[in-house]
């Protein structure tokens, strides 16, 4: 019974990784690979949650820390994130950054000419700004 547990708590190590890195991993090759956009939206969500609940994990570490079932969680959380048939980064991004993109201004419609047009005109001005001062610095410095 000893080495059966012994097994357990090394395959329980591995699934973390292999559900968190490997596999997903695997998947955005394979989706930059393909040419539907469908699964790369689906990947590049998956890694932008998955960025953002590490950190967010990494910050309430010493809460997390008295949470005895934290670990299994997090891979059941995971995933659901991964798995193609759930689709879960894709559920999340849609229903929720998204929105609060949109709330705040931040995403655009880029079928829209106008908003094309904006994003070029706000991309000069920044651009603009950024040379005035590399110039206005080179000036200084010399």
């Amino acid at each position: 019974m000893g080495q059966l547990w012994t097994v357990l708590a090394h395959l329980h190590s591995l699934a973390g990784p292999a559900i968190t890195l490997i596999y997903p991993l695997y998947a955005s090759i394979q989706a930059m690979e393909s040419q539907t956009k469908l699964d790369d939206e689906q990947w590049l969500a998956y890694w932008i949650l998955y960025s953002f609940f590490t950190l967010m994990e990494m910050a309430a570490e010493s809460i997390l820390y008295w949470i005895p079932i934290w670990y299994e969680i997090k891979l059941v959380l995971v995933a659901w994130l991964v798995l193609p048939q759930f689709r879960g980064s894709a559920f999340v991004y849609e229903k929720f950054v998204r929105e609060k993109l949109r709330k705040h201004g931040r995403a655009s419609n880029p079928n829209s000419s106008s908003s094309t047009k904006d994003d070029k005109a706000s991309r000069d001005k920044i651009k603009n700004k950024f040379v005035s001062f590399v110039i206005t610095s080179k000036k200084v410095n010399n």
